[in-house]
């Protein structure tokens, strides 16, 4: 029996679904830690030991195992526990979508294979630029951030290209506190390792502005064109936002095209309290936000939006067999870099008509609100060192009590995160911040309290007491400990 999804196989996919579904249940309603607390080596025999070369299992064996497998060892964001990066807990109405995307699998290249979904896509586009403040923008649906920043810069390098740019001379100006995509893009559009010029930032990791002219003058005196500026409206390491309007008088003097990545940032755009935050970010050519971040959407769901929907061109080509040139239908193949493309943009449209903006966005200030709280929780901690402040949801801090020295604090960091990880009890992040390691919590969930991070810190101090007594940081780290 094929087990395709159609009209003869509808009962026993409600069925299958009933059953998953009220797994999935039970496990959100009853895991008590994040993690599971396996070993990776633990994981990886359990992966072995299956063998996909023998026979069909059938559905509901399979669906089983996988939740044997999956269910049992993932890491639930949705747990106060989990405090570790840029990953929220999912809305409702998006995952009960995700599973009618799934269904009826529409791809949103062309309107013949999607029909109202481009619609639909396209007026959440609109919405979206509304949002930002752009009057006639444009924009596509995309994987993540990572892929919008990539498209951006695509985007900037061609529109100076055609302005009579050199290839070979094009430049990107950003921070040290960008998002490493802008790297990675720069390598991607063959511009070389060099072509990324790091402006310099003030004592809370922002592009100074004043910095930011003088390397746009000192370019164009050594005949360089910065094709781009990038600015970054959430850090990922420190939850910071650019000063975006400074920027955009930089920009606009320099006639440089403003790039703002806004992936964690732009849950701002609906929050009721906080959206004078990214004041200037209208004035960008481009804006690249993560609805899988602080929008509450399953991964993936981002976007890429410009201001001149001409820009958009550089990525179309028209094929015959796809969306000829004559086309009379609105193809978002002509504005995306990917051909066969989910509609990602239905969760969010369940979400918002579900919530409303004003609930999505106040429940994205409850996290910003949350994250203030803790700050001053850590700040108040004799054995807590508070590393800076946030403007959304990062919580940066080390464990050091006045008895512990600067190279033991900074040695507990990995430990510290790498005990609690294989506990399973809380998972928490680890960055580098002005030359020394420390801890990071990123919240994104509305539903947590001041008690479980409370919680949370309370495994911190126990887990960095242990390791001070016990004088394990050398053998720690001669068993590999990164």
């Amino acid at each position: 029996m094929h087990e395709l999804l159609s009209s003869t196989s509808a009962d026993r996919y409600v069925e299958q679904m009933r059953v998953t579904v009220d797994r999935i249940a039970g496990r959100l309603r009853d895991t008590p830690q994040p993690f599971s607390g396996a070993s990776r080596q633990q994981l990886q025999e359990l992966v072995d030991a299956v063998d996909l070369d023998s026979a069909g299992l059938g559905t509901a064996t399979a669906l089983r195992e996988a939740d044997d497998l999956v269910g049992e060892h993932a890491v639930w964001f949705h747990h106060p526990a989990y405090a570790a990066h840029l990953n929220c807990p999912v809305a409702v109405p998006a995952v009960v979508a995700e599973a009618m995307i799934a269904a009826v699998n529409p791809s949103l290249d062309t309107y013949d294979q999607s029909t109202i979904g481009t619609l639909m896509e396209r007026k959440l586009v609109d919405w979206t630029c509304g949002r930002i403040g752009f009057a006639a923008g444009d924009g596509v649906f995309t994987s993540g951030g990572t892929q919008s920043n990539l498209q951006a810069l695509l985007l900037a390098r061609d529109a100076a290209v055609a302005r009579g740019g050199r290839p070979e001379g094009l430049v990107i100006v950003a921070t040290a506190s960008s998002h490493f995509s802008v790297q990675k893009a720069a390598r991607l559009l063959g511009l070389g390792d060099d072509a990324v010029i790091l402006v310099r930032t003030d004592a809370h990791g922002r592009m100074d502005p004043a910095a930011l002219a003088g390397v746009l003058d000192t370019l164009t005196a050594i005949d360089r064109v910065p094709m781009c500026v990038v600015a970054t409206a959430g850090t990922t390491d420190r939850g910071r936002l650019d000063p975006l309007a400074a920027i955009a008088d930089e920009c606009d003097r320099a006639g440089v095209w403003l790039h703002v990545d806004a992936a964690y940032g732009c849950g701002l755009l609906v929050s009721p309290t906080r959206r004078h935050l990214l004041d200037g970010i209208e004035r960008a050519r481009s804006v690249t936000v993560d609805f899988h971040k602080s929008f509450f959407q399953p991964v993936s769901s981002s976007a890429l939006l410009v201001r001149e929907p001409g820009d958009l061109r550089h990525v179309t080509w028209h094929a015959d067999y796809l969306n000829p040139a004559d086309a009379e239908e609105p193809n978002q193949v002509d504005k995306s870099m990917q051909t066969t493309r989910r509609f990602d943009a239905l969760k969010l449209w369940t979400t918002l008509r579900a919530l409303g903006p004003d609930g999505i966005g106040a429940m994205f200030d409850a996290v910003l609100d949350l994250a203030a709280r803790v700050h001053d929780e850590v700040d108040r901690d004799p054995d807590l060192e508070l590393v800076g402040r946030t403007e959304l949801s990062t919580v940066l801090f080390r464990y050091q009590p006045p008895h512990v020295s600067d190279a033991q604090a900074d040695g507990l960091v990995p430990l510290v995160r790498r005990v609690l990880f294989e506990s399973g009890r809380a998972v928490v992040a680890k960055t580098v911040v002005a030359g020394r390691p420390c801890l990071k919590l990123t919240l994104l969930n509305p539903d947590t309290t001041l008690d479980d991070i409370r919680g949370v810190l309370e495994l911190v101090r126990g887990a960095a007491a242990a390791l001070v007594e016990g004088d394990d940081l050398v053998a720690a780290a001669e068993v590999g400990v990164r």
